[in-house]
């Protein structure tokens, strides 16, 4: 392996050019601020458990319930964008705005199936 300059010179913890021309992975389902609240909220319960398991095991049982209101709210308005952006009703809507949507209805619901 040939020693790398510009790299080298890189600060830490910047991604090289390799890493920057990777395809981004899907977007998260959650805002970022809900799952830190609720996985906060998991982790207090878990903590809790040996001194107040009961009021801890409600605490998580809050924590679930958080978590599936919020994907079906996401669930909801990711099918609420797809469809408005092939369902307008315009013939003239092109078969590779058709293929792009199939493709997105695909991605989401066998990210739902790895669940």
């Amino acid at each position: 392996m040939m020693y790398d300059q510009t790299r080298a010179q890189q600060p830490a913890g910047q991604a090289s050019g390799r890493d920057e021309r990777r395809a981004p992975g899907p977007d998260a389902l959650f805002p970022v601020g809900e799952r830190d609240k609720i996985a906060q909220r998991l982790g207090r319960a878990t903590n809790a458990f040996a001194d107040t398991p009961r009021e801890a095991l409600e605490e998580a049982e809050g924590a679930f319930d958080d978590a599936t209101a919020l994907l079906v709210g996401a669930l909801a308005e990711q099918r609420r964008l797809l469809r408005e952006g092939w369902q307008d009703g315009d013939p003239e809507t092109q078969s590779t705005e058709l293929r792009l949507a199939l493709r997105q209805y695909r991605e989401i619901t066998q990210r739902l199936l790895r669940l």
